[in-house]
């Protein structure tokens, strides 16, 4: 569901995000105008893989994953998203990924020609964006790094610990994370039956509660920081 909304009230909560780092009120009001909101419900697509690009979407609220599509198994989850997060920043061409929502969410959609025309309005705009474009390359390098450097129960526990701010959630003094067990095997690049094993392992001592196929509970958030630097095995 889309419509108008008031760009005002839009630009308070959104002002703190690295899209719109160093920009005054009235730069991010002229740029939030020039978008609507639109609400996604839960696992709802986005935008698909190889679709030209006609939009920029900025998560507001809510969580999502971009993918691609594998040869071998399954999708490859390339990153997770929070609010604050642009799903996609390229003004032509088709896209590359995939994007869904996690769960449900908000976000400010722009017309991909318009936000090339806000670029050139608004050069900290497109300063911006090149600085998340070079993040998003840095944590795909280091996740590649880890790929190659560690095996699947430290890939684990890293994916883990850096789900929590996308995808964690406190329920009863724990916290929740909500990706299944083939979403798990996507971002660590093992199978479904891997992460599962591994997750019996870290329930024995007490680190997860991970019976459900959709969610994982961290029951012990220090020890799973240790295992994800390595500390443990």
């Amino acid at each position: 569901m889309s419509g108008s909304f008031d760009s005002k009230a839009t630009v308070s909560p959104v002002q703190g995000f690295a899209l719109f780092s160093g920009m005054s009120p009235a730069d991010c009001t002229s740029i939030v105008s020039a978008a609507h909101e639109k609400n996604f419900s839960r696992r709802q697509t986005i935008f698909v893989e190889g679709d030209p690009v006609q939009q920029v979407p900025l998560l507001v609220s809510g969580s999502a994953k971009v993918t691609q599509s594998g040869q071998s198994r399954g999708e490859v989850i390339l990153r997770l998203c929070g609010p604050g997060e642009l799903l996609s920043c390229c003004s032509e061409g088709r896209h590359c990924s995939t994007a869904q929502t996690l769960e449900s969410s908000k976000a400010l959609i722009w017309d991909a020609a318009k936000f090339e025309a806000l670029w050139e309005r608004f050069p900290m705009l497109w300063r911006n964006t090149e600085r998340i474009l070079f993040e998003h390359l840095e944590k795909l390098e280091e996740r590649f790094r880890e790929m190659s450097t560690k095996n699947v129960a430290l890939r684990l526990g890293s994916e883990l610990v850096r789900s929590l701010k996308h995808v964690g959630h406190g329920v009863n003094g724990e916290v929740e994370i909500r990706l299944s067990r083939e979403e798990l095997a996507g971002l660590v690049g093992a199978t479904p039956f891997t992460v599962s094993r591994v997750l019996c392992q870290w329930e024995r001592r007490g680190i997860v509660a991970g019976r459900r196929r959709e969610a994982v509970t961290v029951r012990n958030l220090q020890a799973l920081i240790e295992l994800s630097k390595g500390d443990d095995s």
